[in-house]
């Protein structure tokens, strides 16, 4: 069993527990595209057999969240989860949507402590536990677009978000507050689409059954954004470079009409980059 299935995970549930389940029913070893923290909700991708060898090619792929923020307060954890530590002034809607613009492109951004970023060897919510002294280095990502949709409360505000990979939502909360000359953390987080994956075509976790997965599970190829490779020699599937005309990029291939795998072309030569059949 081979693809995708595009699961809605809910709040509590870790995105491991998710892809242990999908792996249980299935009975094929899986991997998920892109963590979510336990207390967000939304799309969660699982790559179902060789599909999971698909991570690298969705990593950096445009993600869409509907978040909320709270300001004049912050946590450890820069969300609800942490203990609550009031501070700061509340802003009001119109200098929250003058304050966004400034986080539009790419921008440099610090992952909160809680988190899984790699410090030193260590996951950096484990040194966090631990009452280790660390920040861990900023890194660039990419803000594609980032919007006032409403204020939910008199200290909360909700924001539609697309970024790319690898943005944590909760160090925009944090940045967005310190923007405002206040404190905040995120409230509320909830994936809407990864990629090609969307919560409209998202299947709810706890539907899931052995009886209907196969019936989710979405073809590999159906997903992958590039041209099949059309009239390779046949030799390109023993590893042999061949000479093709098309220009230089990523390739689906086909073998007596089944998926094979992902091929790239440079400079008019074609070789198999990864077999997934």
């Amino acid at each position: 069993m081979t693809g995708f299935v595009n699961v809605f995970k809910p709040e509590g549930v870790g995105s491991t527990k998710a892809v242990g389940r999908v792996k249980y029913l299935t009975k094929t070893p899986c991997g998920h595209m892109g963590t979510l923290d336990p207390l967000a909700c939304g799309v969660l991708p699982v790559g179902v057999g060789n599909a999971a060898r698909l991570f690298d090619y969705f990593l950096q792929k445009e993600k869409r969240y509907s978040a909320r923020f709270v300001f004049g307060a912050t946590t450890d954890t820069l969300d609800r989860e942490g203990a609550v530590v009031r501070g700061g002034r509340i802003p009001d809607a119109q200098e929250v949507e003058a304050a966004l613009p400034a986080f539009a492109g790419e921008i440099m951004q610090t992952p909160p402590r809680f988190s899984a970023v790699s410090v030193n060897g260590r996951r950096g919510y484990a040194l966090a536990r631990s009452g280790a002294a660390f920040e861990p280095s900023a890194k660039r990502v990419r803000i594609s677009s980032f919007t006032l949709t409403g204020q939910t409360a008199p200290d909360e505000f909700a924001f539609e978000i697309v970024c790319g990979g690898g943005t944590y939502i909760r160090s925009l909360a944090r940045d967005l507050a310190a923007a405002l000359g206040t404190q905040g953390y995120m409230s509320y987080l909830q994936r809407t689409a990864s990629g090609p994956f969307t919560v409209q075509t998202a299947v709810p976790f706890d539907e899931l059954t052995a009886e209907n997965i196969a019936s989710y599970l979405i073809p590999t190829d159906s997903v992958l954004p590039f041209p099949a490779l059309e009239g390779a020699d046949e030799r390109i599937f023993h590893g042999v470079g061949v000479s093709v005309e098309c220009a230089d990029g990523q390739y689906k291939l086909y073998r007596g009409g089944e998926f094979y795998g992902i091929a790239r072309v440079e400079a008019g030569i074609a070789r198999a980059e990864k077999k997934l059949c």
